[in-house]
């Protein structure tokens, strides 16, 4: 990638993934930060906002989901690649708020080629979220007395928080409204599949 150098934050729990792409892409002539999980990434975002941020998904802590909602809110103009080994292919999931994916475990290459795209692309404001913000993406609770599963919701507006009860809808982004202020609030309730072709890059 001669000629493009860019400043990417690597967002990863496995040292040797965050050590292993920050040799590659220093060697391409980028300027090169990194952070094991979502909390720290944002501490970093703080110092100086990164042109791209490439962010695993299932981290302890602030996993990536969160993260890239936060971001998508926070530094919208910051192009972001999300990867994982526990979603196939190279479409983006649904409810991430990304660019981009690169799914681990796979050749290291086809990062670069997705990186050289966003290069090349050059974020422009976004508008394909006008009117539609990114969901807030939670980890299930556990089940209430009743044996219901449910999540606790913060309010962005009011900031306050409730339980919502979760059934076994396969959607992904769900609506809730928020029972102090009826702020309606759409978020997605974080799974953990079985993940593949982790502590790897190719």
């Amino acid at each position: 990638m001669p000629g493009s150098s860019k400043t990417i934050l690597i967002v990863d729990d496995e040292e040797p993934i965050r050590t292993s792409l920050t040799q590659i892409l220093s060697r391409l002539g980028h300027g090169v930060r990194s952070a094991s999980d979502g909390f720290s990434a944002l501490c970093e975002m703080r110092l100086g906002v990164p042109e791209i941020l490439l962010s695993d998904l299932n981290m302890p802590g602030m996993s990536g989901f969160e993260l890239l909602s936060v971001v998508r809110r926070r530094f919208p103009a910051a192009q972001v690649v999300a990867m994982s080994g526990a979603f196939p292919g190279d479409a983006v999931p649904a409810g991430v708020a990304a660019d981009a994916f690169y799914e681990k475990g796979t050749n290291v290459g086809l990062l670069l080629e997705i990186l050289q795209r966003l290069i090349q692309a050059e974020r422009q404001p976004p508008t394909r979220h006008s009117g539609e913000t990114a969901p807030i993406w939670i980890p299930r609770n556990g089940h209430d007395a009743s044996g219901d599963a449910y999540v606790t919701l913060a309010c962005p507006e009011c900031l306050r928080t409730f339980a919502q009860v979760v059934d076994a809808s396969v959607t992904v982004i769900r609506q809730a409204d928020c029972v102090h202020c009826s702020t309606l609030i759409r978020y997605a309730v974080i799974h953990q599949p079985e993940v593949v072709g982790l502590g790897r890059l190719e």
